[in-house]
C-alpha cells in the first residue's frame, strides 16, 4: 500500500512560478478565488480588468502554484512576499495591519533579507467539498470532490506548505511570517507547522491574527512528529538541507 508521500506524489506537483505563463496562472486563480468566488472580503473584481489579481507586493514576491496531476490543471497557489532592495524601508504588509507583540516577536530583530510574508493561500473553490461534508476541519478547509480519493484531501495544505519550504530554500529564507485565519493555522498545526500567535485578532479580509515561525526549527519538529508530512513538504528532504541549519543571524 503507497504512504502519504506516494500517494501524493501521484496526485499533486508543487512548481515555483519562474515564467511569466507561470505567473499568469497564479494571477488568475487569485482573481478566481478571490474576485469572482468572494472567498475573503475586500477584493472588487472591478479593481481588475484584465481578470488577474495583483498588488505592489508582487514585484518583490515569489509564488507557488499547485497542480493536480490527474486533470492537469492549476488549482492553488502561495507566495513569499519578501525584503524589496529597491525600497528598504518598505515595511511587510503584518508591519502596517497588525499589531505585533516584541514580547513575542521583536521584528526589528529579524535579518530582513531572510524574513518574508506568507500570503495569498488560496485553492480554487471547484475542489470545496459540499457544505454537507465540511465538519472535519481538515476538510472543511482543504476538502476537494467526490471524483478525487478523499485520502488526498489534507494534501492540498501539504502541497502548499511544500511550496511555501522550497520557495524558502530557494530564497534563504529563515523566518515567516503571516496574517491568516486562525483555522488556518490550526490546519497547519495538525501536520506539525502550526506557527506562533504573536499578535491580538485584527480585521483584514475576515478576522486574522499575526503569526511567525523559524523555518529550521517547525522543520526539524515536523520530522520528529510528522514524518511522512515532513517527507512531502521536503520532497524526502531534498529543500530541508540548509534550511534546517543552525541559522546564525538569530
Amino acid at each position: 500500500m503507497s504512504g502519504l508521500y506516494e500517494t501524493f506524489n501521484d496526485s499533486f506537483e508543487v512548481l515555483i512560478a519562474n515564467t511569466p505563463e507561470l505567473l499568469k496562472e497564479v494571477y488568475r486563480i487569485r482573481f478566481q478565488v478571490l474576485c469572482v468566488e468572494k472567498r475573503l472580503p475586500g477584493f472588487d473584481r472591478a479593481l481588475y480588468s484584465d481578470g488577474q489579481e495583483k498588488d505592489n507586493y508582487d514585484s518583490h514576491s515569489i509564488h507557488t502554484l499547485l497542480r493536480h496531476r490527474p486533470t492537469g490543471n492549476f488549482i492553488g497557489t502561495v507566495r513569499l512576499i519578501l525584503f524589496d532592495p529597491s525600497n528598504p524601508e518598505k515595511r511587510f504588509p503584518i508591519e502596517v495591519h497588525a499589531q505585533v507583540d516584541p514580547k513575542l516577536c521583536d521584528l526589528s530583530k529579524l535579518e530582513r533579507r531572510q524574513t518574508a510574508e506568507i500570503s495569498r493561500f488560496v485553492v480554487v473553490g471547484q475542489f470545496n467539498r459540499r457544505k454537507a461534508e465540511r465538519r472535519n476541519l481538515k476538510t472543511r478547509l482543504i476538502g476537494i470532490r467526490e471524483r478525487i480519493d478523499r485520502r488526498n484531501a489534507p494534501h492540498l495544505a501539504l502541497a502548499l506548505i511544500a511550496g511555501i519550504v522550497r520557495m524558502c530554500a530557494s530564497s534563504d529564507i529563515r523566518n515567516g511570517l503571516s496574517i491568516m485565519d486562525p483555522a488556518l493555522n490550526r490546519l497547519f498545526s495538525c501536520f506539525g507547522w502550526g506557527l506562533n500567535p504573536v499578535g491580538p485578532l485584527i480585521e483584514y479580509h475576515g478576522l486574522r491574527q499575526p503569526y511567525f515561525i523559524r523555518v529550521a526549527e517547525a522543520l526539524n519538529k515536523m520530522k520528529k512528529k510528522n514524518h511522512e508530512a515532513w517527507k512531502i513538504i521536503t520532497n524526502n528532504g531534498q529543500y530541508s538541507q540548509f534550511l534546517t541549519k543552525p541559522d546564525k543571524c538569530l
